[in-house]
């Protein structure tokens, strides 16, 4: 969920800011002080040792929101001005660089091991963790208490399994909890890092560190500075819009038009050939025989059935998402001009980078850091509404269930039933593996999205639980 935790709260503060001293042509000047500004020398460290690490923290965080990565640093010395000044000149984003990435100076305060004996530990008798210890990592100390050799542990958990005071607990490493597919590891020195042969940049990782250290690449500033050259820049925003922001939606896209989007399209839009296009396959599909089909919307799905699950290819819609036809349309419309796409997932930023029709992608959480360090007020903008409309159908499609409804609705069958996967979680990704394997399924439709809820409960949304609910709902109401 969007905001639940305090460091993401922290990072788009720092994104407005940053976007703030843009905005007011103060970047260069400002930016090398900022560090030392958000952490003065008597100020207590949150989390971290001292403020000289909090600092350094602060350094590499910046330098993420203006697009860099820790392959960009040669020289440690390196100002964070000269990092601003080289993104004031970029003319494209390298498509060669992670979607996801850690940055190392933050990743350093988690646990290197995931076991640990604890003061409850009688000393028994027994001694079941020592015994079922495959690595003779189990010692005794001078009273009889058991204690962990981290040097052999292997972290394979019969210790934790067997003990019979419950003494030996599991310590998780959160980003590795999260991870449904197992992407995320240490190196030699305890860092992490994102394989991304295996990555399906589902975002979860994004929200489980507790301490800021992964972040999604950001192109925020390369639009904005686009924008301030005067080219003509097109908004295409998804449908998850609905629940982001407590304003109507008819504000949100007067918000993109006072940054200065020339246009404003709804990702709906591009939905509405998604629902025909996919019910016309998914009729094609039965007719020669196949036992059932899933929805391609979500890209994060799509990237675990490239990756992970290739034997469901053959059952994963070929029909393109929201975004890619309303990416084609706006390229014919406006054939001149930059495209945008904004969603509620760092997923379709890999999905942008697959399609020539997509120039950029932003996340509603770097929308709402934009709109606050501009300084616009939202609900004193001007109503803004697309020419293109779209029903009710498409703009469900934000929400669990909303893909599968307006398939089942075009194709005109009452009786249809679908199977709803709103979660890649390690249970839902074995169900999709059992699916692929037998061939058989519950139901002919399987509707599958990363996040539970839909997008609209999407990992770079900029609202949460409920709130977004009944917001998607109340907004959704008026497209009937």
């Amino acid at each position: 969920m969007a905001y639940n935790n305090n460091i993401m709260f922290i990072r788009y503060q720092l994104l407005a800011r940053l976007v703030k001293m843009w905005k007011e042509n103060e970047l260069l000047e400002k930016v090398d002080r900022l560090p030392v500004e958000l952490h003065p020398r008597k100020q207590k460290p949150l989390g971290r040792c001292c403020v000289y690490k909090e600092r350094a923290v602060t350094k590499y965080k910046t330098m993420a929101m203006m697009g860099f990565d820790m392959t960009d640093e040669t020289d440690e010395t390196e100002r964070l001005s000269t990092y601003a000044a080289r993104m004031m000149e970029r003319k494209e984003i390298d498509s060669e660089k992670s979607i996801l990435s850690v940055m190392d100076e933050a990743c350093s305060s988690c646990v290197k091991i995931n076991y640990e004996v604890t003061n409850l530990c009688r000393g028994c008798a027994a001694r079941p963790c020592y015994n079922n210890c495959p690595k003779d990592a189990i010692h005794y100390d001078s009273e009889g208490k058991a204690y962990i050799d981290h040097e052999k542990c292997i972290s394979c958990g019969r210790c934790h399994q067997v003990c019979p005071y419950h003494a030996i607990v599991y310590i998780p490493v959160p980003c590795e909890e999260a991870c449904p597919v197992k992407a995320i590891s240490k190196d030699e020195y305890g860092v992490e890092h994102i394989d991304p042969e295996k990555c399906i940049y589902c975002g979860k990782c994004l929200n489980a560190c507790p301490f800021g250290a992964i972040f999604d690449q950001c192109a925020v500033f390369d639009v904005l500075n686009r924008i301030k050259e005067g080219r003509q820049v097109v908004a295409m925003v998804a449908p998850s819009v609905l629940a982001q922001f407590k304003q109507p939606v008819e504000k949100v896209f007067g918000a993109l038009k006072a940054i200065g989007f020339s246009d404003v399209l709804e990702v709906a839009y591009g939905a509405e050939e998604t629902i025909r296009r996919e019910a016309e396959e998914f009729k094609e599909k039965l007719e020669s025989g196949a036992a059932f089909m899933t929805t391609s919307c979500c890209s994060a799905y799509v990237q675990l059935a490239r990756k992970h699950i290739p034997e469901i290819m053959p059952y994963v819609s070929s029909t393109g998402s929201p975004m890619y036809y309303v990416a084609e349309y706006a390229r014919k419309k406006h054939p001149e001009a930059l495209t945008v796409f904004i969603a509620p997932c760092a997923s379709k930023k890999a999905e942008g980078r697959e399609n020539p029709n997509v120039d950029f992608v932003w996340t509603f959480r770097e929308l709402d850091a934009v709109i606050e360090g501009m300084e616009i007020d939202m609900a004193a903008c001007e109503d803004f509404t697309p020419e293109e409309h779209a029903g009710h159908d498409a703009h469900g499609f934000a929400k669990t269930g909303g893909v599968f409804t307006a398939v089942k609705n075009m194709v005109g069958d009452p009786e249809l039933q679908g199977t709803l996967i709103a979660d890649l979680n390690k249970k839902n990704i074995a169900a999709l593996k059992a699916y692929a394997k037998t061939g058989k399924c519950p139901t002919r439709m399987i509707e599958v999205m990363a996040c539970p809820g839909g997008c609209i409960s999407g990992p770079c949304a900029c609202n949460e639980g409920m709130a977004a609910i009944r917001q998607f709902d109340a907004e959704l109401k008026k497209k009937e």
